[in-house]
C-alpha cells in the first residue's frame, strides 16, 4: 500500500494503533464486519514508503477487495504482492543479520537480497517472518541454511504454546476478545484508545462489559479432530481449530446456559472422542 493517505486510511480500518507504530514497525491487527467479528488478521509493516500488510495464504484478495471499497477521496494505492514476495519462519529469531534486541520490524541485506523482518511468536519463542522478493527464494534459502521443516511442526508448537492462528484454526467470524487477540491475550491485537474503525463501537461495548461468553482454550484428548464441536452433554459449548496429536485450541464457553462453567479439567466430548479442557495461562 502506497500514497500520501496510507497511514490514516489503514489505521481507520484496523484495531491496531498503526499511528502509534514506529518506521519500521510491526502492529498485528484485525479487519472486523459491523458486527465486530473478524474477517481477516494480518500484521501491518509500516514502512518509509509503504505499507505492507502479510495475511495468510489466499487471503490478500479478499482484504484488498475490502479496503478498495472504502477508499474515496484517499491518495491510496494498493497491490496483491502474493505472487511477488515469499515468506519464511525462522525460529527462535537466528535469521543471519537480524538484531534480537533491535526493533520489532527491520530491514536489512541478507546475502545480496534486501530483506525485511518481523519480531513473531510462532512457537511460545520470538523468532522472524522474514519476507523476500520471490526471485531471491533460492539465494535467501541458501543464506539461511539449516533444514526447512514443514509448517505442521510449526502448529504442534503454536497449538500446545496457546497461540492461536486466526485463518487455519477458522477463527474468522469469531469476536477477537473470544479468540486471544485482546490486549492480555497471547495475540495481542486491539487498542481501545485509537479511535474509529469498522467495528469499533462493538469493541468498546465488550471493553466496558469486562468479558465475552467465549474464550480461548485448549482441549486434549487421543484423536481429537479439527474444527468440530465440542459438547458437554447435549449442549454444544465451542469448537475446535486446528488440531495437532491430541491437542487443539477451542473457542469455548466460559458458562453454559445454566451458569454452570466449563472447567478446566472439565471431561468434553470434540467428534466422538473424550477430551479434557486444559489451562492456557493467558486467561
Amino acid at each position: 500500500m502506497t500514497g500520501a493517505d496510507r497511514t490514516d486510511f489503514v489505521h481507520g480500518q484496523m484495531t491496531g494503533d498503526l499511528r502509534g507504530a514506529p518506521t519500521p514497525g510491526l502492529v498485528p491487527c484485525a479487519f472486523l464486519n459491523v458486527r465486530g467479528q473478524i474477517e481477516q488478521f494480518a500484521r501491518a509493516y509500516r514502512r518509509p514508503d509503504d505499507i505492507y500488510l502479510h495475511l495468510d495464504a489466499g487471503q490478500a484478495a479478499p482484504l484488498a477487495a475490502r479496503l478498495r471499497r472504502y477508499i474515496i477521496f484517499d491518495q491510496v494505492e494498493l497491490e496483491d504482492v502474493s505472487d511477488t514476495l515469499r515468506s519464511v519462519h525462522v525460529w527462535d529469531q537466528a535469521a543471519p543479520g537480524w538484531d534480537e534486541a533491535g526493533a520489532a520490524a527491520q530491514q536489512w541485506t541478507l546475502g545480496d537480497s534486501l530483506v525485511l523482518g518481523g519480531r513473531v511468536d510462532r512457537s511460545g519463542r520470538p523468532g522472524v517472518d522474514l519476507h523476500y522478493l520471490a526471485r531471491d527464494e533460492a539465494a535467501v534459502l541458501a543464506e539461511l541454511g539449516g533444514e526447512e521443516r514443514p509448517l505442521s511442526d510449526l502448529d504442534a508448537l503454536r497449538i500446545v504454546a496457546g497461540i492461536p492462528d486466526i485463518h487455519r484454526d477458522a477463527l474468522t467470524g469469531t469476536l477477537p476478545q473470544e479468540v486471544g487477540l485482546d490486549v492480555r491475550g497471547p495475540l495481542p491485537a486491539i487498542s481501545y484508545r485509537k479511535g474509529c474503525y469498522v467495528g469499533q463501537e462493538i469493541m468498546a461495548r465488550i471493553e466496558a462489559r469486562g468479558q465475552t461468553r467465549f474464550h480461548l482454550a485448549r482441549v486434549v484428548g487421543e484423536g481429537v479432530p479439527s474444527h468440530a464441536e465440542i459438547r458437554q452433554g447435549e449442549k454444544v459449548v465451542g469448537q475446535t481449530g486446528l488440531s495437532s496429536g491430541p491437542h487443539a485450541l477451542a473457542r469455548l464457553r466460559r458458562e453454559l446456559e445454566d451458569g454452570a462453567a466449563v472447567n478446566v479439567g472439565a471431561a468434553v466430548e470434540v467428534g466422538g472422542v473424550t477430551a479434557h479442557v486444559q489451562l492456557l495461562g493467558h486467561d
